[in-house]
Order: structure tokens, then C-alpha cells, then sequence
């Protein structure tokens, strides 16, 4: 193949608010056409060619990745009534298997083997298993095409049988307290959970509907309790919640609001005994109070106030036992565990073996307890699971993840800051290897998110030890947009704050170069999702930052896909964005949308990864931008990759995983000079 694939134009027009945008590339939208999959099939062609002389070092990226994983391995068994529940993994197998055993010791039980399903479909995704109270059945949701939505199976236990199977649902299923029903959320055409059906098992014909949303901006999810006494409904967007609680006794009673929704009121709810404990943000609480309510409370005039806001400490979540709570907090970005006793008053913060990680409280399915599951990792070290004494105070190692031939001495972590221009603080989380020498000369891979308030923790990514023992600097950035210095940070990178998204990115790039750890020539950058349409924009405004960039399901179509309410996620959407109707939200996303902002000027290599069957970022996106980057830039070698039977994730399984990494790696070393298998 001689030259990339040319995709050819066909002019469409837009028109909103005055402004007339050409868009030649429309016509990949439509899937049904042959040309638009020959163009794509093309495209991929064209990549794996493009990547040929790379395949040694592929392969050897892939072994290592592998290598460090113990690929027959069991993990931390849960303790749940009379069982307990954990996974397997077996060498050459890509997907776990459930099992339980007897809590007292005896046989193990396999509960689902994903590894079976597979069989029979190229892609598969188990979202969620859940065991009926009375441990008799298992529920669990399948997708077998990337598009996210979920057949619900139903076993039994005793005897492994398919009960039933039923319905395409939002990929959550929740059992009530009976064993006999189970709540599931259900999808609509631009396939937004909207509502939660109540089914049981056995049961024909349409399931009823416990509760509606009908306002597009909001999502609906159900879960139970951990005390097995409620069902919690949410209705929520990023701005707003509205909870519902249903006895999970009587699944058939009527949803009780706790409180209408307000505009910019998020609140969250645990029980404990007749108590309910509540997370707030209302009247300014941006990082959120904590709250307690009879369980018959229907207004926020029954909340009383137990913990007050902080302006400078998140109030994460909040996890009810019998005698504790175990309360989450960030401050300056790290994450802390704080128990609190009940009946004494009395709060103490459980102390790790680092201070600059990432800590969870972890799997805890009961609740009369006096320890508690908790789990630790930094960018150095594995996922490490302890039970914590809540009383004696005391860590008890339960399993750390093994990693074959990865010694954490070999490796340090670090936090930096960059300032950006209107004095705000930018922290990165670097890794590294002790022996590596920091010049303008080290290589960089900097990936960065900054949406939806959403936290890239600086936690273990084994996959990046490849790059960093070749002599990488591996860079998270943590911008405005994302949520590690709280809500007010996740406030000050959206809507009419979205640039400072795509400076503080560029501003951390700089600020690495300023310092004399790297050059431009010498730093490839990245991105997944909405750090995709990060990556987008930054190339567009500050190309000269890195020599290559990596855009993963990148959401670079922004206006137009905005503008079409029948696409998933589109009206969820502008609370985070802007509803384009309005000219200025308009305006204001037009300036930034990296396909819309292309321009006739050298640009850096950019490998561009999408997923046929996406549901979030339509595959076209990726698509139409490439083909426009292809006719307009003026430099800048631009490959498209796309799985053809996947969607938002990529290639499903453990394996295709490291595939994937694989692929992005040897080509981002490739680019650093780093080629050396």
C-alpha cells in the first residue's frame, strides 16, 4: 500500500446561529453503506502496514505486559452470610471465573465461567454479578458488541441452569430482599437509563415500572443496601440528584423521593439502622457535608448536620457499619480513609505504608463487622488488599496483586506542580525508574483527563513499567475538569471553563520542559474519551508541546454531535458541555472543537483509536477527523485504527487488553526513539 486511504468528500452543510459549517465527511456516519466499512477496513490496512517494521518490538511490549501478570492467580475471597465469594484466573484463559466456598472451608463453587460465554462471541463484557440474598441464584448482565446494552441471565445455583433470560437493559441488576424479584434499568432509543422495571423470575409478559425519568438531562440506577433493608433509585446528572428509596422487602410499594431535585444539589444516601446518613452540596457545599435523617425523611428539613463543610477536604463518600462509619476524603489530591466511631465520638485516619497513593475502602458486604476491607496502590506499588481492625487499628496484609518480574525498588513516584497562568496549581504524578537520568533528553508520555469530575488516580499501571524501563518519563496530568482537588476543580473546567482544561495540559507539558526534564521533540502525549477531544484540542492550540500524540475514542465532533439529541448520552451531556442551541454555549464549543478547528498548518504524528460498536463516541468521529487532518494538514502523519467488534473499551478481555497497549505502545516508543525490543 503506497499511500493512506483518501476517504472521499461529500459535501453536507450546517447551519446554526448564522454560521455556516461544511462538513465533507458527514457521510461516514451511515454504517450501512459498504463504502463507509471498505474505507474503514482501509484505514486499518493501511495502520497494521504502517506498523510492520514495529512488530518486534510489539511483540515484545505484548510478552512483557503478559509476563507481569500471574496469569493463574485467585483474588481476596469476600465473606458474605455463609459464603465466600471470589475469582479465578487461569494461564491462557482472558476472562475470570465467579466461584464461592463454604465460609467454614469445603468445596468450591463455580458460580459463572466468562471464560465459556466467550466461546461463542468475539466480544464480551460482564458489567454485573450479583448474588441473590438467599445465595439460590445469580443474576448477571451480558454484552456481546461493545454497544452497551445487556441481556440479564439468571442462574441457579444448585444446579448451574439458565432460568431465564431477558430483556436489553442499562447493564446493573438488583435483587430485593425476597430473592424472588429484580430490579433492572432500562434503556431508550438514545439509550439512557430511564427507567427501573421490577421483574420476577418466572414471570411473562412486561415487567412493571417502579419509576420513570422523563427529563432527558438524567440517568436512573438502582442498588440495594449493604444493610439488605433498601433499594436506593437515583436520578441524576452532574449537577442534580434526586434519590428514591423503596423498602427491599416490598419492591412493589411506591418510590419515596428523600428530596426533590434541586439545580446544583448533588446528595448521596447510606442507611444505618433507622437512620439514613446524607452527602450533600447543598447552599455552597461544593466538596460536600455530612448529614443524618430519620428513615422517613422526605425533605432536606429533617437533614441535621454531623460533619461541616471544608472548603479545602472532599467528603468522597461515606461506607455505615454497625459501630463505624468509614468516611472518604481527598485533600490536595490524596485520598484518605478516616473511622469514625459512633458511640464515642471519636475519628481516627487509618494510616498506609505511603503518602503519596491512592487508598479505598474495598469490597464490604455486611455490615455488623469489626474490620473491614481496605485497599492501598500507588504508582509503584501493586494493588495491596488489608482487613483494618476498626478498634485494634491494625492492618492485616490480605493479598497483593503479584506482579512477576517487577521489583517496586527498581522504581520511584513523585508529585509536581505546574502553575498556569492565572496562578492556579497544576499537579502531575510522575513515574520513573530510580536510575533514570532527568534532562531535555528524557523521553516523555504524558496522558491526561480533566471531565466530569472524574479522578485519574496516580495508581499502578503495570503496562507503563514497559515504557519506563526503556528509559520513559510516564506523566499523568491532572487538569482542571477532572476531580482531584475536589468539586471546585471539576468546577472550573467545564462549561464556560472548558479552556482551562486544554492550558493546564499544556501548561504541565511546558512547565517539564521548563524544568529541563524533557523537550518537545522528546514528550508524546495522550488521551482517552473526552482526554481524547484534550488531545484534539491541544495539537489544534499547542502543537508545539510534543513531536506525537495518541487519541483514544476521542470526542472531537463536539458541536455536531451535541446538537443531535438522538445519539446517546447527548442531552445528558450538556450540563457538562453546553447545549449548543444556545448561541453562546455554541460559540463557545465551536472554538475548541478539535474538528472544527483544523487548519492547513504542520501537526504531530497522531495514531487515532476507535471502536465500531461505540456508544459514547460514535466511531465516525475519529473517523471524519483523520479524514480531515489528512486534507488539510500540512504535516504530521496521521493512522486510524478501529475494532470492528467492539466499542468504547476496545478489544475485550485481559489479553486483547494488552494487544491494544501493545499497539499504542510500540507505536508512541517508536516516535521517542525508543525502539529497542
Amino acid at each position: 500500500m503506497e499511500r493512506a486511504p483518501t476517504a472521499p468528500r461529500r459535501q453536507h452543510t450546517h447551519s446554526e446561529h448564522g454560521i455556516v459549517r461544511e462538513d465533507p465527511w458527514y457521510w461516514l456516519r451511515d454504517r450501512d453503506d459498504p463504502d463507509v466499512i471498505s474505507y474503514i477496513e482501509a484505514e486499518n490496512a493501511w495502520t497494521e502496514a504502517r506498523l510492520e517494521p514495529l512488530a518486534s518490538l510489539r511483540a515484545a511490549l505484548y510478552a512483557e505486559m503478559v509476563g507481569r501478570v500471574q496469569e493463574t492467580d485467585v483474588s481476596a475471597p469476600v465473606p458474605n452470610g455463609p459464603w465466600e465469594y471470589y475469582c479465578r484466573t487461569y494461564e491462557g484463559k482472558a476472562y475470570p471465573v465467579y466461584c464461592r466456598r463454604p465460609r467454614g472451608g469445603g468445596d468450591e463453587q463455580v458460580i459463572l465461567d466468562v471464560n465459556r460465554i466467550a466461546l461463542d462471541h468475539e466480544f464480551v463484557d460482564v458489567l454485573d454479578v450479583d448474588v441473590s440474598p438467599d445465595h439460590s441464584l445469580v443474576a448477571y448482565t451480558l454484552d456481546t458488541t461493545g454497544r452497551e446494552t445487556y441481556e440479564i441471565i439468571v442462574l441457579d445455583l444448585s444446579t448451574g441452569a439458565e432460568l431465564e433470560r431477558f430483556h436489553a437493559g442499562g447493564g446493573s441488576v438488583t435483587w430485593t430482599a425476597d430473592s424472588a424479584h429484580v430490579l433492572w434499568n432500562e434503556r431508550d432509543d438514545a439509550l439512557r437509563p430511564y427507567r427501573i422495571r421490577l421483574h420476577r423470575i418466572g414471570a411473562t409478559g412486561d415487567d412493571p415500572i417502579l419509576l420513570e425519568e422523563p427529563d432527558p438531562r438524567f440517568t436512573v440506577s438502582a442498588h440495594r443496601t449493604r444493610s439488605d433493608r433498601w433499594i436506593v433509585i437515583t436520578a441524576y446528572n452532574v449537577n442534580a440528584t434526586e434519590i428514591y428509596v423503596v423498602p427491599a422487602d416490598d419492591p412493589t410499594a411506591r418510590p419515596r423521593s428523600l428530596q426533590p431535585r434541586e439545580e446544583k444539589h448533588r446528595y448521596g444516601v447510606v442507611d444505618h439502622g433507622d437512620d439514613l446518613y446524607i452527602l450533600s452540596d447543598h447552599g455552597g457545599a461544593l466538596n460536600r457535608r455530612l448529614l443524618r435523617a430519620p428513615h422517613t425523611a422526605t425533605s432536606s428539613d429533617e437533614w441535621v448536620e454531623v460533619l461541616a463543610h471544608r472548603p479545602g477536604v472532599e467528603l468522597v463518600s461515606v461506607s455505615a457499619f454497625a459501630e463505624h462509619l468509614v468516611l472518604t476524603e481527598r485533600e490536595d489530591g490524596q485520598r484518605r480513609l478516616v473511622v469514625w466511631q459512633l458511640a464515642t465520638d471519636e475519628r481516627h485516619t487509618i494510616v498506609f505504608p505511603e503518602d503519596v497513593c491512592v487508598v479505598d475502602l474495598g469490597d464490604n458486604r455486611e455490615v455488623d463487622v469489626t474490620s473491614v476491607r481496605v485497599s492501598f496502590v500507588s504508582m509503584t506499588t501493586p494493588h495491596t488488599t488489608y482487613d483494618y481492625d476498626l478498634n485494634g487499628r491494625v492492618l492485616t496484609l490480605v493479598k497483593q496483586t503479584p506482579t512477576p518480574t517487577y521489583d517496586p525498588a527498581t522504581y520511584r513516584s513523585e508529585r509536581r506542580w505546574a502553575t498556569a497562568e492565572d496562578g492556579a496549581r497544576i499537579p502531575c504524578s510522575l513515574m520513573m525508574r530510580r536510575d533514570t537520568v532527568l534532562s531535555p533528553q528524557t523521553p516523555v508520555f504524558l496522558y491526561g483527563y480533566g471531565a466530569y469530575g472524574i479522578t485519574l488516580e496516580p495508581r499502578f499501571y503495570q503496562y507503563y513499567v514497559s515504557m519506563v524501563d526503556r528509559g520513559a518519563v510516564v506523566v499523568l496530568c491532572h487538569p482542571r475538569g477532572g476531580g482531584f482537588l475536589g468539586r471546585p476543580w471539576y468546577e472550573a473546567g467545564k462549561l464556560a471553563h472548558k479552556d482551562n482544561t486544554f492550558s493546564d495540559f499544556a501548561t504541565c507539558a511546558r512547565s517539564l520542559h521548563a524544568d529541563g526534564l524533557s523537550s518537545p521533540d522528546r514528550t508524546v502525549i495522550a488521551g482517552g474519551s473526552a482526554g481524547g477531544l484534550t488531545v484534539g484540542a491541544v495539537i489544534n492550540r499547542f502543537p508545539e508541546i510534543c513531536t506525537a500524540a495518541i487519541a483514544s475514542v476521542p470526542f472531537v465532533d463536539v458541536v455536531t454531535t451535541m446538537l443531535d439529541e438522538s445519539l446517546p448520552l447527548t442531552a445528558g451531556e450538556w450540563d457538562e458541555w453546553g447545549d449548543p442551541r444556545e448561541e453562546t454555549a455554541f460559540r463557545r464549543m465551536l472554538s475548541y472543537s478539535p474538528y472544527d478547528n483544523v487548519e492547513a498548518r504542520p501537526y504531530p504524528d497522531l495514531l487515532v483509536i476507535s471502536g465500531l460498536n461505540d456508544p459514547r463516541v460514535q466511531y465516525w468521529e475519529p473517523t471524519k477527523w483523520v479524514a480531515k487532518l489528512r486534507a488539510i494538514a500540512t504535516e504530521g502523519d496521521v493512522l486510524l485504527f478501529t475494532h470492528m467488534g467492539a466499542g468504547h473499551a476496545g478489544s475485550s478481555g485481559r489479553y486483547g487488553f494488552y494487544e491494544d497497549r501493545a499497539r499504542q505502545f510500540a507505536w508512541a516508543l517508536d516516535r521517542l526513539g525508543l525502539t529497542s525490543a
